[in-house]
């Protein structure tokens, strides 16, 4: 059973069940939609504005801090691996190599990093990931064509500065890595974009593919995930770069206990992160009734903490600061 921290713990969350990290808990070192893209797909809505620079957005010492409470908490058994993700792009946070580093010396477990990659292109960015067991870079686009309509990221990250920079990190790092490949039907999922995309897993050489598919309410509402043949032929085609793991939509399945914590905070926490529907977060916040969590869902929805999107005719619940898009565009 998973166990979220104390209510003042508020970049530290989970452990989380994954299927490639088992337990894992997360670090989130930037606010919310703090990212150099504004992917058409991403979950958490769009990004706006974009934030090319890196900075100390929260306090490192702070996160560290946090960490310091939950293992003197829940001890370092409670979970396998330490994961850098969350609300935004890890990277931009100048102060990540650091903070990766104590993290292993506190918890002695592996730590992984989840990063779009578009950072890579910089030494100094790479030297910092360096220290990580894992990195898991977004790999999903074969052209510039593709990454600037996928992606679009702030001025300055081009597509050639992400491909080389994700080679050159390869060429230095012998740690796993892990390739997320994210398919879109219309963007990537034809036989030539796979191509390309191919082409460069292999300049890439990452050990392992994972591809996830849009099933969560996207930034963009006409974002579809491909169709079963699309997507049996994108297996078929990447897996001359590396093996590839399972299709899914959800890399991840939030389970939590909270004993004393407030369960509005926790909610608000947990979707935050990952948009989830009612029943999800009925499962994920098992140690409250039934009620308890559809009453927090009304009177968060109610003053605006979180957000109901409609996908698929499902709701989900997101941050009340996301931001997605109404209507056919391509903006």
């Amino acid at each position: 059973m998973a166990e979220t921290p104390s209510g003042e713990n508020r970049h530290i969350f989970g452990p989380i069940a994954s299927r490639r990290l088992g337990r894992s808990l997360g670090i989130d070192p930037v606010p919310l939609k703090t990212c150099n893209w504004n992917c058409v797909y991403c979950q958490l809505g769009r990004t706006s504005p974009l934030e090319p620079r890196r900075d100390e957005y929260i306090d490192a010492d702070e996160v560290i801090e946090e960490l310091k409470r939950h293992l003197a908490e829940h001890g370092e058994e409670s979970f396998d691996w330490i994961t850098f993700v969350g609300s935004g792009e890890p990277t931009l946070h100048s102060r990540l190599g650091w903070m990766i580093r104590e993290a292993k010396r506190l918890a002695h477990k592996p730590v992984a990093v989840i990063t779009n990659g578009a950072l890579l292109g910089d030494p100094a960015v790479r030297k910092e990931l360096l220290a990580a067991d894992a990195v898991m870079p977004t790999v999903s686009a074969g052209t510039e064509q593709t990454y600037l309509r996928l992606h679009r990221p702030a001025h300055g990250l081009d597509f050639a500065s992400f491909s080389e920079g994700l080679v050159a990190f390869r060429n230095e790092y012998d740690g796993a890595l892990w390739a997320e490949v994210m398919l879109v039907a219309g963007y990537n999922d034809d036989e030539g974009e796979l191509r390309a995309l191919r082409e460069l897993l292999l300049r890439i050489r990452p050990d392992e593919i994972q591809v996830v598919l849009p099933t969560r309410p996207p930034a963009l509402p006409t974002v579809r995930p491909p169709s079963s043949a699309r997507m049996s032929l994108a297996v078929k085609i990447l897996s001359a770069a590396a093996p590839v793991g399972a299709v899914d939509g959800d890399a991840a399945k939030p389970d939590v206990s909270a004993a004393g914590a407030d369960l509005h905070e926790v909610l608000v926490g947990l979707v935050q992160r990952h948009p989830m529907t009612e029943t999800e977060l009925v499962h994920a916040l098992n140690n409250w009734a039934v009620e308890e969590i559809r009453d927090a869902i009304t009177a968060l929805t109610e003053s605006r903490r979180v957000l109901s999107v409609e996908r698929d005719g499902r709701c989900f619940y997101s941050s009340g600061e996301a931001r997605y898009v109404d209507g056919d565009t391509s903006d």
